[in-house]
């Protein structure tokens, strides 16, 4: 009597079933990567400081090109070149970031509602960041202070979450859930009792500032670190794509296809928290980009991750320049949180995935 075949060690993970009639892939990175110019110029263009479209470009060729301006342009040049930006570079820097590791942290918890701060990583570099702006910690390091504390405190986060969810089998999706939401609720507990005990009003305004997620302090010096290590976590996710489309299929059918989970849920892991706590420490938590983009992008590209991971960068970064630019424009000269405008849009756009039965959670 034969025996049924088995799958080889060294077979590669099949891409999950997809709709033969989703569109081809190149076309639509190709639209948003337009979409994303777009959405930069826009942001460096609107403001409540009016200047000319014409003088922005005017600007952006004189600093792209090392030219000279006027000296009675000095300030609008400013405001183009040193603060708006950096700021809306920043900004895709961020959404990318942030969607990108979206993507990899429900594919490694098997959850559609996981995000890239269900592992406590963000709480945790809220606290550090706070110790600077209420307590005055790491204050000789000087602008360098609130990125590095938060960071800091990020990976010490990270190292606290894997200890407590690690077991002799490895890391499982629930007690990576389980424990990252436990103590981000720790580390929410100590903000709030920093929050509450600091002695200027002004300071409390700017911590509850940082944790609705701002890029208002966004500088040229912070834009490298982020790019480069957001840059980096995704080449890593896209090559290890097929990888993750065998773990979204349970830790048995990976193993079945050797892909051993519990060491890729390692890897997953640190590469996730790295790009969590470099884009926190520098933009605050911003809510909703990683929970929603990677649905959005599945309703296009299906459940490849193959296609989603090129896709969701792109949609990501063009999210957070809009977010960010409504919360300059909203009630200028006064500017918004971020994840405010991130939970005004993700909120009802959640709800309406839910509401649909064919799409990403209709059916969950």
């Amino acid at each position: 009597m034969r025996r049924p075949p088995t799958a080889s060690p060294s077979r590669t993970a099949p891409a999950p079933a997809t709709s033969p009639r989703r569109p081809p892939l190149a076309p639509v990175a190709a639209g948003l990567g337009l979409l994303l110019l777009v959405s930069l110029l826009a942001g460096v263009t609107l403001g409540a400081a009016g200047v000319g479209a014409a003088d922005v470009f005017r600007f952006l060729w004189a600093g792209l090109t090392g030219g000279t301006v006027a000296a009675a342009d000095g300030p609008a040049y400013t405001i183009v070149w040193e603060i708006r930006l950096p700021r809306v570079v920043l900004g895709a820097v961020v959404g990318a970031g942030l969607a990108s590791v979206g993507v990899a942290v429900q594919a490694m918890v098997r959850n559609a509602l996981a995000d890239p701060f269900v592992l406590g990583i963000s709480s945790g570099a809220a606290v550090g960041a706070n110790a600077v702006i209420l307590l005055g910690v790491f204050a000789g390091l000087g602008v360098w202070a609130l990125s590095v504390s938060a960071f800091a405190s990020a990976l010490a986060a990270m190292v606290l979450v894997y200890a407590a969810a690690r077991t002799p089998r490895g890391l499982t999706p629930l007690r990576l859930i389980l424990t990252g939401t436990a103590l981000a609720y720790g580390f929410e507990a100590v903000t709030t009792v920093m929050v509450f005990g600091a002695a200027r009003g002004e300071a409390a305004r700017s911590a509850m500032m940082w944790l609705l997620g701002s890029l208002g302090g966004a500088t040229w010096a912070q834009v490298p670190i982020a790019a480069v290590t957001v840059t980096l976590g995704w080449i890593w996710l896209r090559r290890r794509a097929e990888a993750l489309n065998a773990l979204a299929m349970g830790d048995e059918t990976a193993a079945a296809l050797g892909v051993p989970p519990t060491a890729l849920r390692r890897e997953l892991f640190v590469v996730t928290a790295a790009v969590t706590g470099t884009v926190v420490a520098v933009s605050g938590a911003i809510g909703f980009v990683g929970l929603m983009v990677p649905h959005l992008v599945r309703m296009v590209a299906g459940a490849d991750h193959r296609r989603v991971l090129v896709l969701a960068p792109l949609a990501g970064a063009v999210l957070l320049v809009w977010a960010d630019l409504l919360s300059r424009l909203l009630l200028a000269p006064a500017e918004l949180p971020v994840g405010v405008i991130t939970a005004v849009v993700g909120v009802p756009a959640f709800l309406l995935l839910m509401r649909r039965g064919d799409g990403p959670l209709g059916g969950r």
